[in-house]
């Protein structure tokens, strides 16, 4: 069994000694040495025992700290994510599937940077510096102030960086990563723990803003262990389908920002292309009034982003029918679907639905609920919804619509486009008047009612 270490400090200075004294030296005070009470108990192994440490400073809430300055790039719609620019030593963490043009966002953001003033590395692990600058090249960057490195030992990247100093550095990615110290194969679990660790302590340490780039699984979450989110500051996500121009870049987690902001973009053959009015463009394919299709005005982080919902219910001829979904939730709609059965009497038995969020977005509040059953039942009697009618609110188990927040956001956003009418809630508050005409519903069967009629179960 491991000997209890003891410990002395002084009561007027705090000075610590190994063993008992008359006088303090530090101080010079007569007989203030007293031994130290355990600071924890439990084996010798584990705890911390006798040994106290030093002091921690402490501040109170009426202390006041100046905001921590931002940078701007230029992009509006990487420093709206980014909570208004990127601070100084924070580490952001993005994650996206392969191919979607992280390394493509990342270049253009570094090089926007660099261009403001900013020194700026781009550290890849994946790419040779020769490919890094055809792409650069092709995204006309090639006279941008940055510095490009290629390597993989994190010994070696950090003696660099210390040398350099930069204001950003941008890892390509974090799974190619390993120091020397750990003995596992790049990309494990320990490895990318202990890369993750050394470079936000770098970036807390010199003030410089890590830029980390994640691998994600199958599952869409970032490979390798969770806690590597909650070491960093920001948790960005850039989503989008392969077979689609746009791109989303989503905020999960930001200690400097609102969560869940979004960034637009179009990807076009010069690159990534910031998108300043979304809503005008996911709807700008919308034709005249069709059977299924619904306009949802949603909010996406403080920003109202008005889309289009599709649904498609056709006769199945299998034993269970289809239920697709792209761009929501997949059992949200079923709840949807188990509402309409029970509370309204409106069932899809034998029937295959379809379920699109166009343009590729991807949405998760639930004040899409009435647009969803809009349009399913839109497709299912084949009977369209007015060409200026917006519809947002959610759909309790009994059938009862509630309320969501920032109405007077979404209607203001549908006014400026050009929107006549809205399908909202009864109990939903609005601050003050709009041009919009708002029909206020009750529950899921008045709105039925009024805007169906009478459906054939």
């Amino acid at each position: 069994m491991a000997k209890s270490s003891i410990s002395f400090s002084c009561n007027e200075c705090g000075a610590s000694y190994g063993k008992w004294a008359g006088r303090c030296e530090a101080c010079g005070a007569w007989n203030s040495i007293g031994e130290d009470a355990p600071l924890s108990t439990g084996p010798a192994k584990v705890a911390l025992g006798a040994k106290r440490g030093a002091t921690v400073q402490l501040t109170d809430l009426s202390g006041t700290e100046p905001m921590p300055p931002r940078v701007q790039s230029g992009n509006s719609e990487l420093d709206r994510v980014l909570g208004g620019g990127l601070v100084p030593a924070s580490a952001i963490l993005l994650g996206g599937d392969p191919g979607i043009g992280k390394s493509t966002l990342l270049l253009q953001a570094a090089a926007a940077f660099a261009k403001a003033g900013q020194k700026c590395i781009y550290i890849s692990g994946e790419e040779a510096t020769a490919q890094i600058r055809m792409r650069a090249a092709r995204l006309d960057l090639a006279d941008a102030p940055m510095q490009l490195a290629a390597d993989t030992n994190l010994r070696n990247i950090l003696t660099t960086l210390d040398a350099e100093r930069p204001n950003l550095v941008i890892i390509d990615s974090i799974q190619t990563m390993w120091a020397d110290n750990v003995d596992s194969a790049p990309g494990s679990v320990s490895q990318v723990r202990a890369a993750c660790h050394e470079l936000v302590a770098y970036a807390k340490r010199s003030g410089c803003s890590v830029v980390l780039v994640g691998h994600v699984t199958k599952d869409g979450q970032i490979a390798g262990p969770r806690v590597v989110e909650h070491m960093v500051d920001t948790v960005l996500y850039f989503e989008g389908e392969r077979d689609h121009q746009f791109r989303i870049l989503r905020a999960v987690k930001n200690r400097f920002g609102p969560a869940d902001e979004i960034g637009v973009f179009e990807m076009t053959g010069a690159g990534l292309a910031e998108v300043t009015n979304p809503s005008a463009l996911f709807l700008s394919e919308r034709d005249a009034p069709a059977p299924g299709s619904v306009v949802f005005a949603g909010i996406e982080g403080s920003r109202p982003l008005l889309c289009e919902v599709q649904a498609l219910v056709a006769s199945s001829p299998l034993a269970t029918p289809r239920r697709s979904v792209v761009g929501w939730d997949s059992g949200r709609l079923a709840m949807i679907l188990a509402v309409l059965d029970a509370r309204c009497g409106i069932g899809f038995g034998g029937m295959d639905v379809y379920l699109n969020v166009a343009g590729g977005l991807r949405i998760s509040e639930p004040a899409a609920d009435l647009a969803v059953a809009a349009a399913l039942i839109s497709a299912r009697q084949d009977h369209p919804i007015a060409a200026d009618t917006i519809i947002f609110g959610e759909i309790s188990l009994s059938g009862a619509l509630r309320p969501v927040g920032q109405p007077d956001s979404r209607l203001r956003e549908a006014e400026k486009l050009g929107f006549q009418a809205a399908i909202t809630p009864s109990r939903v508050k609005l601050a003050g008047e709009s041009g919009i005409s708002v029909h206020k519903f009750d529950n899921l069967t008045g709105f039925i009612d009024q805007f169906f009629g009478t459906i054939d179960t």
